[in-house]
């Protein structure tokens, strides 16, 4: 999805609810649907330390009126093509065992269940996931941030839980094990999380940097090295 494009609480609540009016008139017979939001869209449905989403992604479970339904809404409200996407499957932090940890949010029409991730088990997620160039770091922390003044707090434990719960023993990229480390021994969640994000900032400069200069050669695959690579010029 385009980086110029975001979306709001309030506007994909907006999007989902036509959603499911526009599912309802496509489907012949009675049928529910089922969606999971993951990622960004989960933050912003379940936590305000962050408004905005640039990913829309989803586990979409329902047949393929589903499709046209949400390209209805595409072209209804001018949306990018992808605006709703099932990308994450394609990703290392995706496993089947998410469906089973997702909770209900809100039906709308009475045919389109919205289901999203939250506390721990978005934390293993976004961990497990752990971009430099994305929110995923700044987003961990946020969570914990946010529980503790909720008067919630979550502790390092039920993250580890939940990291095994998804993942099993499958290791962590070293950049969050690192983030998870600190933030559990210090509890600074505010300085760590403005860190965070300025270190994110700094990635996606650096990465602009380098497309400007190297069109066409950033790839999923180099990305990582080049990060890395740059910050070794860097320091």
């Amino acid at each position: 999805m385009s980086v110029e494009f975001s979306i709001s609480r309030e506007k994909l609540l907006e999007y989902l609810k036509e959603l499911g009016k526009e599912f309802r008139k496509l489907h012949k017979k009675r049928a529910e649907a089922e969606i999971i939001l993951i990622g960004g869209a989960s933050i912003v449905i379940n936590y305000d330390f962050r408004d905005m989403t640039t990913d829309a992604d989803a586990l979409i479970y329902t047949d393929v009126a589903m499709k046209d339904a949400i390209n209805r809404v595409r072209d209804k409200f001018n949306l990018p093509h992808d605006w709703l996407n099932e990308d994450f499957k394609n990703t290392k932090s995706y496993t089947e065992k998410i469906r089973g940890v997702s909770v209900h949010y809100k039906t709308f029409s009475n045919v389109l269940n919205i289901r999203t991730i939250a506390a721990e088990h978005l934390i293993a997620i976004k961990a497990m996931s752990g971009r430099q160039y994305k929110f995923d770091l700044s987003d961990i922390v946020g969570i914990l941030w946010e529980h503790e003044k909720r008067g919630s707090s979550i502790v390092k434990e039920s993250v580890e839980k939940a990291i095994f719960e998804l993942y099993g023993q499958q290791p962590l990229p070293n950049v969050s094990t690192q983030l998870l480390r600190d933030v559990f021994n210090n509890q600074d969640y505010k300085r760590i999380y403005l860190e965070a994000r300025k270190k994110e900032k700094q990635v996606r400069d650096i990465l602009l940097h380098f497309k400007q200069e190297n069109p066409n050669l950033l790839t999923e695959d180099n990305i990582e090295s080049i990060i890395e690579q740059a910050k070794s010029k860097r320091e």
